[in-house]
């Protein structure tokens, strides 16, 4: 078979797993407007060890994940790497005991579709064997690396939606709090609040509720919490409360004045952002919008140069 019509064969390929993905989480996925609607399911014990998929028997019964589990389990890997992937995981929120092996598979099968992606490739490169094994171990690497960087996004997008979603649970708190209510509840009352508005961070509060409820302290609840989503704001929350609660200050007023510090900082980043769009746009405009201004200001001009100058030249020399 020709490697050209070979190449269009794997890049539809590609292309429709990707669209049909796309249209199964957009559109044919009727969860979502079911959540829209009627709002969030029941938190039990079976979703919460899953992270509150309800899906959880589904994970569980996928014959895909089974088989990116049972080729993840039989990765050789430390008990440092493990951890470290594992604390990856839970901060991009796949809580699951089966998602390190079935992370491990991923890699494991993208390294291979990768690799055959590269000997697709090999037909189109240079008769040089040095350049085909390089081609080769890019290949390999590059389907080794990729879920992981996957990964590393998955926790800051995640990360970055709790940053945000954090000022309005600390407003709600605030009242919570002034109220009369205690911390426990007022943590229970904010997560029950906004579980349509902003589910992950519903998700990540009644997790501190259910482990105050199964014994656990409230300052190692909390700090669960900061570890659990490694967000730094969220890291300064939890060391707020816990002081609060130790040194028995006003708890209000330390959540109202943490609250005023993070708009201030997200209006300053907005603001540092708008002030870097200057500098940003210097290579697309003199790259892509200068060359084509060039074009229609002086296009006509030089055509008119090179009609007549270029023949009084010629008729000069002579």
């Amino acid at each position: 078979m020709d490697s050209s019509l070979l190449m269009s064969l794997c890049v539809f390929l590609m292309l429709m797993i990707g669209i049909t993905w796309l249209g199964y989480r957009k559109f044919y996925k009727t969860a979502r407007v079911y959540k829209a609607q009627l709002g969030a399911p029941v938190i039990t014990a079976a979703t919460q060890v899953i992270g509150g998929s309800v899906a959880g028997e589904e994970v569980e019964s996928s014959s895909v994940v089974s088989l990116l589990k049972q080729v993840g389990s039989v990765v050789p890997t430390s008990d440092f790497d493990q951890n470290l992937v594992k604390t990856d995981l839970i901060q991009a929120g796949f809580r699951s005991d089966n998602a390190v092996p079935v992370f491990y598979g991923l890699k494991i099968v993208m390294t291979l579709v990768m690799l055959g992606v590269a000997l697709v490739m090999q037909g189109r490169m240079p008769d040089n064997p040095m350049m085909r094994v390089i081609l080769l171990v890019s290949g390999a690497g590059c389907g080794w690396v990729l879920p992981g960087f996957f990964l590393e996004k998955k926790v800051k997008k995640r990360q970055e939606v709790l940053r945000l979603s954090l000022p309005d649970a600390l407003d709600l708190m605030v009242v919570t709090v002034e109220a009369g209510l205690g911390l426990d509840q007022a943590i229970q009352h904010v997560s029950r609040e906004i579980q349509l508005s902003h589910p992950v961070l519903s998700e990540e509060l009644s997790l501190v509720t259910l482990e105050m409820r199964a014994g656990k302290r409230r300052s190692e609840a909390l700090k669960n919490l900061s570890e659990r989503t490694g967000e730094e704001e969220l890291r300064k929350l939890v060391a707020i409360l816990i002081q609060n609660d130790r040194f028995g200050t006003s708890m209000g007023e330390s959540l109202r004045t943490h609250s005023d510090f993070l708009r201030a900082r997200r209006r300053q980043e907005a603001e540092e952002r708008a002030g870097k769009v200057g500098v940003k746009l210097v290579f697309p405009i003199f790259f892509c919008i200068l060359p084509s201004m060039m074009v229609v200001a002086a296009g006509p001009g030089l055509l008119q140069i090179f009609k007549h100058l270029f023949p009084m030249m010629k008729q000069f020399g002579r």
